[in-house]
């Protein structure tokens, strides 16, 4: 077998803060999983929570992605008692965005593991991650109405490059901003 292509094609170790875990993905992950992508404060930035199978078929994506790349939507857990929290981890950024061809940054967390620091620690350290792994930039992109993410976008060193609509989103959660962040 050949080398890798790049270094995102090989199996490597995700990252871990004081804190927290990333991880790949388990099967008792699907019930709580499935629980914060059915909360509405959660999903009230996307166009709508998502049912069990949506949910279920959503994380087998991010597990097959981490599984074949080696990164991805790391499943975050708590390190002290290994209590699920969401998400966080590196996406690829989609192809109608200013950033097509870079990774993206993103976190969903449980509601309950909002405000205490957990998306903006486990963000750094993919951010860390990342630029050790020789990745020039990595880009985020919400909702303009979302601005908890976009606290978390600035807090971890982002800047704003510009605003577009969302091609596959209808209504207020339509406009769109894109921040980025140079690593090299």
């Amino acid at each position: 077998m050949g080398e890798p292509r790049t270094a995102w094609e090989r199996t490597v170790i995700p990252p871990r803060t004081a804190r927290l875990i990333l991880r790949q993905w388990r099967p008792s992950d699907l019930e709580p999983f499935a629980q914060l992508n059915a909360d509405p404060e959660v999903m009230r930035f996307f166009p709508a929570p998502l049912s069990r199978e949506e949910s279920d078929a959503l994380a087998e994506r991010i597990r097959l992605r981490i599984e074949e790349a080696g990164v991805g939507l790391f499943a975050l857990e708590l390190r002290e008692s290994g209590e699920f929290l969401g998400f966080t981890g590196l996406n690829p950024m989609p192809e109608w965005s200013p950033g097509s061809g870079f990774l993206e940054i993103g976190w969903r967390l449980r509601r309950e593991a909002w405000g205490r620091g957990y998306a903006t620690e486990a963000a750094l350290e993919c951010l860390r991650f990342a630029g050790e792994h020789g990745v020039p930039e990595v880009w985020s992109l919400t909702a303009r109405l979302n601005i908890p993410s976009i606290a978390v976008m600035r807090r971890i060193g982002l800047e704003y490059v510009a605003a577009l609509d969302h091609p596959d989103v209808d209504g207020p959660l339509k406009p769109h901003v894109f921040y980025r962040r140079g690593l090299t």
